[in-house]
């Protein structure tokens, strides 16, 4: 088994946190894409590169840890866990509660990463997990596919938009579901099966007809990657696919959005958000 710490080292090193044994050092931001679209896919070539750095091939099971005090950090997790399938593999885990659990377990530690032999990993890039955005615009008002919004609620409404986004709004016909509510402890932990069940039972989509596919999205492609595992990967939900770009990527596009504030709306709001900032 190939364990991955998406930790950043530095921060980790600062912290005096030590790494778990084996454990090779795959921080996230080696996953992302560029600063004006970070939820885009780096060209097929680079992540074939870095896996094979990681000493990863066709068959090996991968273990993801990285941190856990909030829902965000989960997210980079199941950003990676989605990178990984989209390139093929097939044996990916999370390790829940991130490296603090696996040291509260008496694992063991080690003082340095590991440093693996490359790989020959081949991708097999499998697109019925990823949603692109030709096929959302062919897509929207037909009812068939929901369209889930990860993020908090001032997003959806258009009340904030991400740094990079062009507008904020939301995909036309959206439904809202921040992903933090699959924690109801606010930790980076996710709670047993049963209570994830509870959860998207509960969820406003749930009394409408079964949708025949869904695409989860957010600003970059990181909060609606929980959405997408939880429901994908847990729950088992059939035809869920993620949307890597989000709305920074649509935006950018000049594509259809809905909850788009006005001119003077947006301005007030870039004012407030200067006024509030220390």
């Amino acid at each position: 088994m190939r364990i991955l710490d998406i930790r950043e080292p530095d921060a980790a090193d600062a912290a005096g946190a030590r790494w778990p044994a084996g454990a090779v050092s795959a921080p996230y931001a080696r996953w992302r894409g560029p600063s004006n679209n970070p939820g885009a896919l780096r060209p097929l070539a680079d992540y074939t590169a870095l896996v094979r750095s990681l000493g990863i091939d066709d068959t090996t099971p991968v273990l993801i840890v990285g941190d856990a005090d909030d829902p965000t950090d989960f997210g980079a997790a199941a950003r990676v866990y989605w990178t990984l399938r989209w390139l093929g593999l097939r044996e990916v885990a999370i390790l829940n509660g991130g490296a603090e659990a696996w040291e509260r377990a008496g694992l063991p530690m080690a003082a340095h990463p590991a440093t693996p032999a490359p790989s020959a990993f081949t991708p097999r890039p499998d697109e019925r997990v990823r949603a692109q955005a030709a096929e959302i615009r062919a897509q929207l008002g037909d009812g068939r596919t929901l369209l889930l919004d990860a993020r908090p609620e001032p997003f959806f409404r258009g009340q904030r938009k991400a740094p990079a986004a062009a507008r904020p709004g939301t995909l036309p016909g959206a439904q809202p579901f921040d992903n933090a509510q699959w924690f109801p402890d606010g930790s980076g932990r996710l709670p047993d099966g049963a209570t994830l069940a509870r959860i998207a039972a509960q969820a406003p989509w749930r009394s409408a007809q079964v949708p025949a596919a869904t695409v989860s999205f957010c600003n970059t492609g990181h909060w609606a990657a929980t959405n997408w595992f939880v429901l994908s990967e847990l729950l088992r939900v059939p035809g869920v696919k993620l949307y890597p770009g989000s709305m920074v990527e649509w935006s950018q596009a000049g594509a259809p959005m809905a909850n788009v504030p006005g001119r003077a709306e947006q301005l007030w709001a870039q004012l407030r958000s200067l006024w509030s900032t220390p």
